[in-house]
């Protein structure tokens, strides 16, 4: 399936497909939404919601690693951009399976573990310090 192929091009990750980009960013919805909600869950107040959200948005748009972004603000390792994508999916998860139904937390534990096996070669890629090339 040419989805599966690496892609080439400038700004973009040699090892990153169409399908490993799409749950990438279903993931990181999930935490932008999950997150502020569990947060705002375990604290019993719902404005803690805002900053939580207005963080886990901001940090993934704000460092990027050179070669993998079209767009890079803060430049950053692969290992910590992996890092950094890592600790999203677990948001993800930790705040679905405190503030959802079981079915609902069920749905974003499959994704995350969709994005972490369709992703491997761009973690592979970025583990490796990102070269292009």
């Amino acid at each position: 399936m040419a989805d599966l192929a690496p892609r080439t091009g400038p700004g973009v990750s040699p090892y990153d497909t169409a399908a490993s980009a799409a749950l990438r960013f279903l993931a990181e919805l999930a935490a932008w939404i999950a997150g502020p909600w569990g947060a705002a869950e375990l604290t019993g107040r719902g404005w803690v919601a805002v900053p939580v959200a207005a963080v886990l948005v901001a940090l993934p748009a704000v460092f990027s690693t050179p070669g993998d972004k079209h767009q890079v603000v803060v430049a950053t390792p692969g290992p910590v951009r992996l890092a950094l994508e890592a600790g999203l999916w677990a948001v993800a998860v930790a705040g679905a399976v405190i503030a959802w139904p079981g079915w609902a937390a069920f749905g974003v534990v499959a994704l995350v573990a969709a994005t972490i096996v369709t992703g491997m070669p761009r973690a592979r890629w970025l583990l490796r310090g990102a070269p292009i090339g």
